[in-house]
C-alpha cells in the first residue's frame, strides 16, 4: 500500500490538475460510468465535531474507495489546526486490497473549490466581471483563487458575519491584481457570479438581493439542516448539482424541495452540461445556481491524480500492509 502524506500534497497537485479531475468525474457520474455511495454523517456528542464517510466507485477511471473525515468547529482556537480534517483511502477495483492512503485536508480544499470553478466555466456568462464571496472562513481562499482562473473578473466583492475576517479576500483579490470591496448582503447584487462557503444553519443571501444573469455556487451545505440561501432563489434559478439525490438530502437543495418551491426532477446534473446532453445556461437573464454538495468522487478522482504524480516523483511511501 502506498501512503501519501498530508505534508506532500501542496507540492503534488495544482488547482487545474483538481479542476481537470473534478470535471471528468462530473461527466462520468453523468454518463453512468461513475456513482457515489450514500452518505454518512454523524454528530459526534463529542468537541461538536461532525464526521462521516463519502466513497464511490468509477468504472472508467478504475477508481474505488472512500474519504472519512469531518469538521471539528474548535480545532483553530484550540489546537492550531484547520477545522477540517480528513483522510482518502483508495483500494484495488479489481482486488479490493487498500491501495493508498492520502492526506485529505489540502485536497478537500482544492476539490471543492475545483467543483465551484466546474460550475463557473459552464454556467457562468462569458462576460461576468464581478465576483462576490460569501464567507471568509479557511475554503474562501482557495474558491477565490479557483474562480478568478474562469472568467476575466475586474473586481472582487465580499461579505462575511464577521467583517474582520474579510482581510483574507482583500488579500488574496490583491494577489491577483484586483480591486476589492467590501458590501452589505443587498450589495451582491453587483455580482455577476456569487460563491457562498459558509456553515450556516440559516438562509444568509436572499432572493431578492441577486440580479438576473448571476451564477451563484452554494457550496457550504453539505449535511441535514444546513442553508445558506432562501429557499425562493433556487425557485428563481435554473438549478444544477453535483449530485441530485444527495443535493436534496443533505444539499442546498433540500430545503426548496421541503418547501414545494422547486422538484427534484428539476434539478440538473453539472456532468449534463459538461457531456453536451443539457444546453446550461440559455441566456444572459437567466439565473443559474450550483448546488455543490461535495461528493465522494471527488475526493477519489483528486486523490488518485496525486497518488500517480507521487510514484512519478518518488515520494510515495511504500507500506507492507
Amino acid at each position: 500500500m502506498l501512503i501519501v502524506p498530508e505534508s506532500e500534497i501542496a507540492n503534488l497537485i495544482t488547482r487545474q490538475a483538481a479542476f481537470d479531475a473534478v470535471e471528468a468525474v462530473f461527466a462520468a457520474m453523468a454518463s453512468g460510468e461513475a456513482y457515489n455511495f450514500p452518505v454518512v454523517r454523524e454528530a459526534l456528542g463529542h468537541e461538536d465535531a461532525l464526521y462521516g464517510f463519502k466513497g464511490g466507485f468509477d468504472r472508467g477511471g478504475a477508481t474505488l474507495g472512500l474519504k472519512a473525515g469531518g469538521y471539528w468547529p474548535h480545532n483553530l482556537e484550540k489546537r492550531g489546526l484547520i477545522n477540517h480534517q480528513s483522510t482518502v483511502f483508495l483500494f484495488d477495483p479489481d482486488t479490493g486490497k487498500p491501495r493508498a492512503m492520502v492526506g485529505g485536508n489540502l485536497l478537500t480544499a482544492l476539490r471543492t473549490a475545483a467543483a465551484s470553478s466546474v460550475s463557473i466555466r459552464h454556467l457562468a456568462r462569458a462576460d461576468a466581471k464581478v465576483l462576490g464571496m460569501i464567507g471568509a472562513g479557511h475554503q474562501a481562499g482557495f474558491q477565490l483563487r479557483a474562480a478568478l482562473d474562469q472568467r476575466d473578473f475586474a473586481k472582487v466583492i465580499g461579505w462575511n458575519r464577521d467583517p474582520a475576517k474579510l482581510s483574507s479576500l482583500a488579500a488574496v483579490a490583491a494577489e491577483a491584481g484586483l480591486p476589492y470591496e467590501a458590501v452589505t448582503l443587498d450589495g451582491m447584487a453587483e455580482a455577476d457570479v456569487i460563491i457562498s462557503i459558509t456553515s450556516s444553519f440559516d438562509a444568509i443571501l436572499m432572493a431578492g438581493q441577486v440580479s438576473l444573469g448571476t451564477h451563484i455556487a452554494c457550496m457550504g451545505t453539505d449535511t441535514a439542516g444546513k442553508q445558506e440561501v432562501d429557499p425562493a432563489l433556487l425557485a428563481r434559478a435554473t438549478v444544477f448539482t453535483d449530485e441530485v439525490a444527495q443535493a436534496v438530502s443533505i444539499g442546498e437543495a433540500q430545503h426548496a424541495v421541503v418547501q414545494g418551491v422547486i422538484a427534484e426532477a428539476g434539478i440538473h446534473q453539472l456532468g449534463a452540461v459538461i457531456n453536451g446532453t443539457h444546453p446550461g445556461r440559455q441566456d444572459d437573464k437567466e439565473i443559474t445556481l450550483f448546488d455543490g454538495t461535495g461528493v465522494g468522487l471527488q475526493d477519489l478522482a483528486v486523490a488518485a491524480a496525486v497518488v500517480e504524480l507521487a510514484v512519478e516523483k518518488g515520494l510515495a511511501i511504500e507500506v507492507d500492509f
